[in-house]
């Protein structure tokens, strides 16, 4: 259904369909939940949205989610699919979006809290993730040591090099090493990644063993927006850096 054919099911101006859409407010729950119904949503989505209603006038969100996360992020891959830009940065491990399967299935063994019997259903999800953010431009910052770390054996190590090494050719993706060599530096608080949109205003997602933070006020993106400056000033630029996964990948391919 069209925003025009919304407005006139529902006897509104366009403009406020619009505002709707785009995430302006403008209507109240019982009006939302009539917009729904006009546009056929699924029993379940619905209930999905209308219970984001009463959350749209919060700046910043944290869920909590037991004792570890849900195998989808439903938030999280909404907003991945809208982004325009990723920035991400990682102490001590690959980021998500750059994983192979199988450094991802060794991580996830690993992990203390994921049902292994959920361990396929969470590569798949993961692997789903990485597919979204594709057609904007994606930054990885990357401490040296994530790429020391042995995740799984020899093999698994090597082929996880390798695959960085072939996303760092792609035209959208540019991968930045932070050597050891640098000591202290700005990203010691931890990992996140930072979204720009089109549209909306930025945010940054911190994940957590068993908590999603989507952090949305002003001040705090700009605080990640410093992290991102200084981590771009001393890391090693893009030659650099693939030189580097080149040198690890010759010393650790079985």
């Amino acid at each position: 259904m069209t925003s025009r054919g919304a407005a006139e099911v529902m006897d509104w101006d366009e403009a406020k369909v619009s505002d709707v859409v785009n995430g302006k407010g403008g209507a109240n729950l019982v009006e939302i939940a009539a917009l729904l119904g006009a546009c056929r949503v699924q029993s379940d989505e619905r209930v999905h949205l209308l219970a984001l209603h009463s959350e749209t006038a919060v700046v910043g969100w944290w869920q909590q989610h037991g004792v570890c996360s849900p195998v989808e992020l439903r938030t999280v891959v909404e907003n991945l699919a809208v982004a325009e830009t990723l920035t991400c940065w990682h102490t001590h491990a690959m980021p998500l979006f750059l994983q192979t399967a199988d450094y991802m299935r060794e991580a996830l063994r690993a992990s203390a809290t994921s049902p292994a019997d959920e361990l396929e259903d969470r590569v798949q999800a993961g692997l789903a993730m990485q597919r979204l953010p594709r057609r904007g431009t994606c930054t990885f910052f990357i401490h040296e040591l994530a790429l020391q770390l042995q995740v799984g054996g020899a093999e698994v190590q090597a082929g996880q090099l390798l695959h960085l090494m072939f996303m760092a050719n792609r035209p959208n993706v540019e991968i930045r090493i932070l050597p050891v060599a640098r000591g202290a530096h700005a990203g010691l608080a931890g990992p996140f990644t930072l979204l720009t949109f089109p549209k909306y205003e930025p945010l940054v997602w911190v994940g957590a063993e068993n908590s999603t933070l989507l952090a949305e006020s002003r001040d705090a993106v700009a605080g990640y927006e410093a992290v991102v400056r200084a981590l771009d000033a001393e890391s090693l630029d893009e030659a650099e850096s693939k030189e580097l996964l080149l040198r690890l990948h010759d010393v650790t391919k079985p």
